[in-house]
């Protein structure tokens, strides 16, 4: 019996599936990992489009926001946050939360920053099967919590509490 691989794409290899895959419902839509993941401009599009569905009074606070999409947080990140993986870390907000911003205050030089770190949030998608535009929408989502002054734990704390 001749293999289906020879009848795919050289870009595409199938990845396997084993006793411990998700249950069909919660698979990605990436049932096969691709040679040629989603680049830099693909994640800022997902991104922009999670921007463009936050509500009015929320998206008011969000116009000076700088979204970068880098492949790997930097070593001096990693270090500020004692972090031993790139892997650790798939967003970051820098900049002044809202609640702490004055008018007579100088600028904070920046600006506010939100980062997607692009092969972390691939990794994650590989490991839990969740798809990549969740992946982003939940990190966006976090990273604008920040930006409105909420700790990691306040945000763990209101998604804990959100019934799936």
């Amino acid at each position: 019996m001749q293999s289906f691989r020879k009848y795919l794409p050289e870009y595409i290899k199938p990845r396997p599936i084993g006793r411990n895959c998700l249950f069909p419902e919660q698979r990605n839509t990436y049932i096969i990992w691709m040679n040629n993941p989603p680049t830099i401009t693909d994640f800022e599009a997902i991104a922009r489009r999670v921007f463009d569905t936050i509500p009015a009074p929320f998206a008011g606070h969000l116009g000076d926001i700088l979204l970068r999409i880098e492949d790997w947080p930097s070593q001096e990140i990693l270090d500020y946050f004692g972090m031993t993986s790139p892997y650790q870390l798939s967003g970051l907000y820098q900049g002044v939360p809202v609640g702490e911003k004055s008018q007579w205050a100088p600028p904070s030089g920046e600006g506010d920053r939100i980062f997607l770190y692009r092969r972390p949030l691939l990794a994650e998608m590989e490991k839990t099967g969740v798809g990549l535009e969740n992946l982003i929408r939940h990190v966006v989502i976090h990273e604008v919590g920040h930006h409105f002054g909420l700790s990691d734990a306040d945000m763990h704390a209101i998604e804990d509490s959100v019934e799936d």
